[in-house]
C-alpha cells in the first residue's frame, strides 16, 4: 500500500515539473492557422466516476475527502465510498435503475458529494439543480429530464424546500405513503429529504441508506464493471438564447479525465482546497470534486451558503493551501482580509467564471499572501475547462489570457463560413475531445446547432488563439451576462418580465459592476393602463418566481426603444443610456 502511494506521488510530482516548452512540443503545426491539438504527456484513462472513487479509496482511504466546517463534519475517502455505496444500494431498493435521473436540490452540505457518488456508483444520472431555484424553475427542470427521484435539503437561505415542493405537488401533504403520485410530474416516484424530521409523502435520506442489506451494499462494488465510462453521469442546466434552460448531458469519461488534468495544473495533490463555489455548478462537481478526488486532496467547505468571513476563518483554521472562487468572491475575500487580518497559509488561488482584473490580481497576492494566482476557462458543455494556467505561467500570461489549451483536446477558431482564421485573429472558438457533452437532453435540434457530427463543439465565444497555445476571450457571440460567476441569458429574463401584468415590453442588458463584474439592467415599457407601476413593484413581482440572482438590479422605465430600420432592438444604445445616467 505504501509503495502504491509513493509511486502515485512520484507520478503526480513529475507532472507538475512540465515546462511550457515541453507542452508546446506536443502541438500539431497548422501553417499559422488557429488550430491546435495538445496531446498531453499521459494518455486518458477509461474509467467511471465510481471506479475512480474506488481506486482512490483503496489507496488513500484514510485521507480526508470533505470537511464541512459549518456542520463540523469530516469524511475520509473510505467513509465517502462506504456511505455512497450504502445510499446507492438504497436508491436501487427504491426501484431506480441505471440511466434514471436523480435530482439534487441542495446548498453546500456534506450529503451533496455522498449523493453525487451514490448516483454514480448506482449507474444513475445526477441532475445538479441550483439551490436558488423557485418552484416554477424546478418544475420545468424536472419535466425536462424526467427526474424520477428528488433529493433535497430541509432549507436554503430563508426557503423551506418542502413548501416549494408542495407548490408543485399540493397533494403530497395529504398522503400517508412515501411514494409520489403527481399528475403534473407523473415520472416522479420518490422525494428524499436530508432532515431528522419526517415530511408527509417523503423519505428521510438516512432511512434510504438503512434500507439495503449488507449483501446488497457489497453488490454495488461488483456492479461497477457494468457501467460504461461513455454513459451519462450528470445533467447541468445551462440557459440558451431561447430563454429556456438547456440540459447538458455529460459523461463519466469527461468528468474523470478533466478532473485529473485540472488537478494537475492547479497543483492540488494531497492539499486542502477551500471551495467557496456551489457544488451544483460545474466548478463544484468537476473542477472541485473530481479534481480533488483524482489527487487525493481535501475539499474544505466553509459554509452552506457563500460567506467571505466564514471562508477566511476556514482557510485559517484548516490551513488550506489552495482557494477556489470567482473574481467576485476574491473581491470580498480581499476586503474582509483587510478588515480581519487572518493568519493565512494559502499558496494558490484559482479563479474562473470571469476575467480577473489586474488590480484584483495584485490585491489577491498581496492581501491573501499568495505565491500564485491561476485561471481557468471553459463551459458546461465541455465539462468545465478547456483552457487553464500552466505550472510556470508568468503574471502577464495569467492576466492577459484565459490560460493554455487543456491536455488531450483540440481547439480551433473559425470565421462565419467555418474556415480557420490565422493565429491572433478573432473568430468563434470550437473545441473537440473527450470532454464534450453527449448532447442536450430532449433537444436534438439544439444539440446539432452546438455539437456537430464531426465532434466539434461551437462555444459561441469570440476568441483569439495564440500560436503558443494561450487564448483570449474578446467578446461573446451569445448575449450572456456573467454576474458574479453566474451565467444569465437576457432572453430568459425578458420572457419572464413580460408576464408581469404591468409590463408591455422588456429588454435586458449587461452593465458594469465593480464587485460582480456585470449586473443586469432591464429597460421596460409599461402597458398604457399601468403607467403608475414603479421599478420596485416589478422587482416585487419577480420575488419567489425566479432565482434571486436573475432579478435585475436596475430597472429603467422607458416609453420607446432604440431600433434599427428593420425593427431590431439596439441594445448597445441601451447600455450607452445606462452609462450616461450612472457613470459619474
Amino acid at each position: 500500500m505504501e509503495l502504491a502511494k509513493r509511486s502515485f506521488r512520484i507520478f503526480i510530482s513529475a507532472r507538475y515539473k512540465f515546462s511550457r516548452n515541453e507542452i508546446r512540443r506536443n502541438h500539431t503545426k497548422t501553417n499559422g492557422l488557429s488550430y491546435m491539438h495538445n496531446i498531453g504527456k499521459y494518455p486518458l484513462v477509461y474509467r467511471t466516476i465510481g471506479q475512480q472513487l474506488g481506486l482512490i479509496a483503496s489507496e488513500f482511504g484514510d485521507r480526508e475527502a470533505v470537511v464541512c466546517v459549518e456542520e463540523e463534519k469530516r469524511i475520509t475517502y473510505d467513509q465517502l465510498k462506504n456511505e455512497a455505496d450504502r445510499l446507492a444500494a438504497g436508491f436501487l431498493n427504491l426501484g431506480l435503475s441505471q440511466g434514471d435521473r436523480v435530482g439534487l436540490w441542495a446548498p453546500n452540505v456534506s450529503s451533496w458529494p455522498v449523493v453525487m457518488f451514490a448516483a454514480a456508483r448506482a449507474g444513475l444520472i445526477l441532475v445538479a439543480l441550483n439551490p436558488a431555484y423557485e418552484a416554477p424553475e424546478m418544475e420545468y427542470c424536472m419535466q425536462k429530464v424526467g427526474i424520477k427521484a428528488l433529493v433535497t435539503s430541509e432549507s436554503f437561505r430563508n426557503k423551506d424546500y418542502y413548501e416549494k415542493i408542495l407548490e408543485m405537488i399540493p397533494e403530497l401533504g395529504s398522503v400517508e405513503a412515501e411514494r409520489v403520485h403527481s399528475k403534473k410530474l407523473p415520472f416522479l416516484s420518490t422525494i428524499i429529504i436530508d432532515s431528522d424530521k419526517h415530511f408527509p409523502g417523503t423519505f428521510r435520506l438516512r432511512d434510504v441508506s438503512l434500507m439495503p442489506s449488507n449483501s446488497q451494499v457489497a453488490q454495488i462494488e461488483n456492479s461497477q464493471k457494468d457501467i460504461s465510462p461513455d454513459s451519462g453521469c450528470n445533467i447541468q442546466f445551462t440557459s440558451g438564447t431561447t430563454g429556456m434552460p438547456k440540459a447538458a448531458l455529460l459523461k463519466h469519461f469527461g468528468f474523470v479525465n478533466n478532473g485529473i488534468h485540472i488537478g494537475d495544473h492547479n497543483e492540488i495533490f494531497e492539499k486542502k482546497v477551500c471551495m467557496q463555489v456551489p457544488f451544483f455548478h460545474a466548478y463544484g462537481t468537476v473542477i472541485s470534486v473530481m479534481a480533488c478526488l483524482a489527487h487525493s486532496a481535501t475539499i474544505v467547505v466553509p459554509s452552506r451558503v457563500y460567506n467571505p468571513e466564514k471562508s477566511l476563518k476556514a482557510i485559517e483554521k484548516e490551513e488550506c493551501q489552495v482557494i477556489y472562487g470567482t473574481p467576485t468572491m476574491y473581491v470580498d475575500l480581499v476586503n474582509k482580509q483587510r478588515e480581519l487580518k487572518h493568519n493565512l497559509k494559502a499558496e494558490i488561488a484559482v479563479t474562473a467564471g470571469a476575467m480577473c482584473p489586474p488590480q484584483l490580481f495584485k490585491d489577491m497576492k498581496s492581501e491573501l499572501g499568495l505565491s500564485k494566482v491561476k485561471s481557468m476557462f471553459g463551459m458546461t458543455e465541455n465539462t468545465a475547462v478547456s483552457f487553464i494556467s500552466l505550472y510556470d505561467d508568468t503574471d502577464e500570461q495569467i492576466l492577459e489570457t484565459v490560460g493554455h489549451v487543456q491536455d488531450n483536446i483540440e481547439v480551433k477558431v473559425i470565421d462565419k463560413e467555418g474556415q480557420l482564421v490565422p493565429f491572433g485573429t478573432p473568430g468563434e472558438l470550437c473545441v473537440r475531445g473527450y470532454f464534450t457533452m453527449i448532447g442536450y437532453w430532449g433537444d436534438e435540434q439544439k444539440t446539432r446547432e452546438t455539437l456537430g457530427t464531426d465532434g466539434w463543439l461551437r462555444t459561441g465565444d469570440q476568441f483569439v488563439l495564440q500560436a503558443d497555445g494561450y487564448g483570449r476571450v474578446v467578446g461573446r457571440l451569445k448575449e450572456m451576462i456573467i454576474r458574479g460567476g453566474e451565467n444569465i441569458f437576457p432572453k430568459e429574463i425578458e420572457n419572464f418580465l413580460v408576464t408581469c401584468p404591468s409590463v408591455a415590453e422588456a429588454y435586458v442588458v449587461g452593465v458594469p459592476d465593480e464587485r460582480l463584474g456585470e449586473e443586469m439592467c432591464a429597460f421596460v415599457r409599461l402597458k398604457t393602463d399601468h403607467q403608475d407601476c414603479s421599478p420596485q413593484q416589478i422587482k416585487d413581482f419577480c420575488q419567489g418566481k425566479i432565482s434571486y440572482f436573475k432579478i435585475p438590479r436596475y430597472i429603467e422605465i422607458v416609453t420607446e426603444f432604440p431600433k434599427t430600420v428593420s425593427g431590431k432592438i439596439q441594445k448597445f444604445k441601451l447600455q450607452e443610456e445606462f452609462k450616461k445616467k450612472y457613470t459619474k
